[in-house]
C-alpha cells in the first residue's frame, strides 16, 4: 500500500507516523530535501485524494495525520515483505526473524511465544 507512493509522499506519510499531527509548514521544515511550501502542501492533496492522509481543523491551520492506522500500515508493508522476499510464507518470514536471536532479547521471544499461543488459540476457535 504505501510501498506504492511517490518517494515524496512516502516521506510525508513516514513523517506523519513518527510525529503524529503536523501542520504542511512543519512537514515543509522536517522533510530532508527542501521543497517549496506549496509542493507539499499538492502533495498532501493528493495524499488526502488517495486516501493515505486526512486533514482536520487545528488551532495552527489545518493538521495532517495518517488516514491508515500504523498497525494497519505496518501489516500492509510486512505483508509485501512477506510475498516477495518470503514467496508469501510467513512461516519463512518467522524463520528468519529468529535467525537473528542474538538482536531478540528474552523479553521478546517470550512476547512471541504469547503471540504465537493467541495465533493457535484463535485459529482453533
Amino acid at each position: 500500500m504505501l510501498n506504492r507512493l511517490p518517494p515524496k509522499e512516502r516521506q510525508i506519510v513516514d513523517l506523519l507516523y513518527q510525529r503524529g499531527e503536523m501542520t504542511a509548514a512543519e512537514l515543509t521544515e522536517a522533510l530532508p530535501q527542501p521543497l517549496s511550501g506549496s509542493a507539499v502542501r499538492t502533495m498532501l492533496r493528493r495524499l488526502e485524494d488517495k486516501g493515505f492522509v486526512q486533514r482536520a481543523e487545528g488551532d495552527r491551520g489545518f493538521l495532517y495525520s495518517p488516514a491508515v492506522s500504523d498497525q494497519a500500515a505496518r501489516k500492509s508493508a510486512l505483508s509485501e515483505v512477506v510475498r516477495v522476499f518470503f514467496n508469501g510464507s510467513p512461516t519463512s518470514a518467522a524463520s528468519a526473524l529468529l535467525g537473528m536471536s542474538d538482536l531478540v532479547d528474552p523479553q521478546e521471544l517470550n512476547e512471541l511465544e504469547r503471540l504465537i499461543a493467541e495465533a493457535r488459540k484463535a485459529k482453533e476457535s
